[in-house]
């Protein structure tokens, strides 16, 4: 069998592995799994993973992306929950897609694009 990609999981670190999985189950992402140095959430299919880390820098340094559909109904979800980055407002970029972005609250930088049409 020819090797096939199926999917990326972001893995991002955590300062606090239950505050991390609380915030994103408010974006309505279901919890899958509680470790205590590990955790992991999804919404439609799409999962994060967090590790527990002790360095306040790291997560200030991590970024993912998510590939949406429909992105004006779930920027208006995020705005209406005030966890849009006040820099990452909805927005047309030159690489041919829509985004705007989030932060956690140990500082990941979680982007949902959508192609532009």
């Amino acid at each position: 069998m020819t090797p096939h990609l199926k999917a990326a999981i972001p893995k991002l670190a955590s300062l606090d592995i239950e505050r991390s999985l609380s915030f994103f189950e408010r974006l309505q992402f279901a919890r899958c799994g509680t470790y205590p140095d590990y955790g992991i959430v999804e919404r439609d299919g799409v999962q994060l993973h967090f590790w527990l880390c002790t360095d306040e820098r790291i997560p200030k340094e991590t970024a993912c992306r998510i590939e949406v559909e429909g992105i004006d109904g779930l920027f208006a979800e995020f705005s209406a929950l005030g966890v849009v980055h006040p820099n990452g407002a909805l927005e047309k970029k030159p690489w041919g897609v829509r985004e705007f972005s989030i932060l956690d609250t140990d500082g990941n930088l979680v982007t949902f694009q959508q192609q532009a049409a």
